[in-house]
């Protein structure tokens, strides 16, 4: 079999309030809104950022979604790369309100990270590779 080539596309992710998320992840992080629409009964905004989606959506209709109470099995959190002053854009973060769960530190001779907090209790990983 022939192994496909994958690129990534997006990451979909579940909101109480799915315009008030997508406008942390404009506002904050510098995500732009492509298109706020309604997809089988729910809210969907879709948030692009340099070569990815975040496609943010409410609660459908019998649908029952609890807060995250802390680690769990599945996706623990995902990442963006940070490609210039990693230290200066965490700073800028800081300054605009957005709460960090672990503050920039070298992971390692050739990367530094910093996770920061989203709305509905999403982790995000910011890291900068120094090589």
């Amino acid at each position: 079999m022939v192994n496909p080539v994958l690129t990534f596309d997006h990451v979909h992710l579940l909101s109480q309030d799915p315009v008030a998320a997508a406008k942390w992840y404009a506002e904050k992080l510098g995500g732009e809104i492509m298109a706020t629409t309604e997809v089988r009964g729910a809210p969907q905004v879709l948030v692009r950022f340099q070569g990815a989606t975040i496609i943010i959506r409410g609660q459908r209709t019998g649908e029952s979604a609890g807060d995250k109470s802390g680690l769990q099995w599945g996706v623990d959190h995902f990442g963006f790369q940070v490609s210039s002053d990693f230290d200066g854009y965490c700073d800028r973060l800081k300054r605009n309100g957005v709460a960090f769960s672990l503050d920039p530190v070298d992971f390692g001779p050739d990367l530094r990270i910093a996770f920061i907090q989203a709305p509905d209790g999403v982790s995000i990983e910011l890291l900068h590779r120094k090589a």
